[in-house]
């Protein structure tokens, strides 16, 4: 059993003010099946990188270990080569029958092997990296996100895949696939790291503990402070008297009194005194102490939404409707039937492909918002029949899935939106995002940091119906965690589409599939 020895690891991006890490230490064995957990920017991906020799660094990585690393950059002029092709090109040495032994472990036509990379779908092209991922020898694997843009049934067969397998990293949000997979947890805190052994759950199990311990041994160091800082203050007022009685000595007025009592009164100011550092010694020592205790506390704010009231019951009515893209001979769906009242949260369930963000943006088109609509849905990109009806006026706020779009400051962001600068920045820090953040270009962002820009401005838009599109791809747990109690608590009117089966499972109130 190999091991990552990793000792004072310190490293920043080049003219960045910001440490990603600094002198991090920890030991991994290498047969661990390990999730690396954090919040958005805190350097997962960056480790990850870090192992691959990509950057240079202070402090040790040592191992003996070789690293291959999810997903594969595939460059655009290779897109049009099938599998088989690009095997050669990423990995000359390696055998196409393991591949193939991969591919049926995963549940999938080998075909995919022999078909232009650029014509898979995006569960097709997770299996097909992971298979050759995997089809190495001796490997230890770095696994980025492998569940992002995939349908509830492929990360079915993903998490049924990696719980089989050891030796990797795993980065993920996605809490069912981290129980389903994982033994260990390597946590990025936002001041120091931890090894665990156990899946999520364990951990937060845990980490609720912990934060609930140190919580509550904060507010007894509060309590001690201010017990501490009363008697030191009164003992100080006892010294600083006892001091002005030996100034005003005057052996001749007061022939009676003791020639030793001025010094019988400096020690015992002196003694007075010396208790006052003592316990200002003591307050130092607890508040250090305090400060300790929540370093790591997650302890996400309330976020808030504005929804609007309608004065019609029903917002959305599908009804027998169909749509078929032009360029296509058969319909992406038919015979569809939808009515979405206030107050449900409607999930759209069914694999990539079968029409979900397609009957968003028709959703968007039949309420006017054409600004909205992704390049590729012209009007007349296709042909619907049936009744797609939005009640009148409806006011509705949207999350695109892609967030290629997202360019310029933060500044322009909010001048091309009307936002209010000042309140959009604060929602971003109440979703995580640090302040350095907003010196920078959008583009510049995680992908978890984009999304967390489109969420803040959804949820700054009042409407009567928010229409989210996989909005938590590469979002990190605890954010999610946050949007889950935001939604459970304002209980807005929603159609979602979202393959994070806890999310699912806590907020919709009903799943229309769209595969029928």
């Amino acid at each position: 059993m190999a091991q990552i020895q990793v000792s004072n690891l310190t490293f920043s991006y080049e003219g960045s003010s910001d440490t990603i890490f600094d002198q991090m230490s920890f030991t991994i064995d290498t047969d661990w099946k390990l999730g690396l957990i954090g919040r958005n920017g805190k350097g997962k991906t960056t480790f990850l990188n870090l192992l691959l020799g990509r950057y240079e660094y202070t402090g040790t990585i040592h191992t003996s270990t070789i690293f291959d690393y999810f997903p594969y950059q595939i460059p655009e002029t290779w897109r049009s080569k099938c599998g088989a092709e690009l095997l050669t090109c990423m990995k000359p040495d390696c055998e196409q029958w393991r591949v193939l032994c991969e591919l049926d472990k995963l549940e999938t036509d080998a075909g995919i092997l022999y078909q232009p990379f650029e014509t898979l779908s995006c569960g097709e092209r997770t299996k097909l990296m992971l298979a050759v991922l995997f089809s190495g020898e001796n490997d230890f694997l770095l696994i980025d996100e492998p569940t992002n843009h995939l349908d509830q049934c492929a990360r079915e067969h993903v998490k049924q895949y990696l719980h089989n397998k050891k030796s990797y990293i795993l980065v993920s949000h996605d809490r069912d696939l981290l129980d389903a997979c994982i033994d260990h947890v390597l946590v990025l805190n936002r001041q120091t790291i931890e090894v665990q052994n156990g899946n999520f759950s364990s951990w937060w199990e845990n980490r609720r503990r912990k934060d609930a311990f140190s919580l509550a041994e904060n507010e007894k160091h509060k309590k001690e402070i201010g017990k501490l800082k009363k008697a030191s203050g009164r003992v100080r007022q006892w010294a600083d008297r006892s001091e002005r009685t030996k100034i005003g000595f005057d052996p001749v007025k007061e022939p009676d009194r003791p020639k030793n009592t001025r010094a019988y009164i400096g020690a015992k100011t002196k003694k007075m005194q010396s208790r006052v550092k003592q316990m200002e010694e003591r307050i130092d020592r607890e508040i250090e102490e305090k400060e300790g205790l929540l370093q790591d506390i997650e302890n996400p704010v309330d976020l808030k939404l504005f929804a609007l009231p309608h004065h019609k019951e029903v917002l959305l009515t599908v009804k027998d409707y169909e749509m078929t893209y032009l360029s296509a001979k058969v319909p992406v769906f038919q015979n569809l039937n939808l009515e979405l009242c206030q107050g449900e949260r409607v999930f759209l369930h069914g694999k990539n492909g079968c029409g979900k963000s397609s009957l968003i943006q028709a959703v968007l088109r039949a309420a006017f918002l054409t600004e909205n609509v992704s390049r590729g849905m012209c009007k007349d990109s296709f042909v619907e029949s049936g009744l797609l009806k939005t009640a009148s006026g409806l006011k509705i706020s949207y999350v695109n899935q892609d967030t290629s779009f997202l360019r310029g400051s933060i500044q322009q962001f909010c001048a091309q939106r009307g936002f209010n600068e000042s309140l959009f920045c604060s929602l971003c820090r109440q979703l995580d995002l640090d302040r350095a953040q907003f010196s920078k270009n959008i583009e510049e962002f995680s992908e978890g940091q984009k999304k967390k820009v489109l969420i803040a401005a959804s949820l700054l838009t009042p409407a009567h119906l928010y229409i989210w599109d996989e909005p938590l791809n590469y979002m990190d747990v605890f954010s999610r965690m946050q949007i889950e109690k935001l939604i459970l608590a304002y209980k807005p009117t929603m159609l979602v589409v979202e393959h994070d089966v806890r999310f699912g499972e806590r907020i919709a109130t009903r799943v229309v599939n769209m595969e029928h």
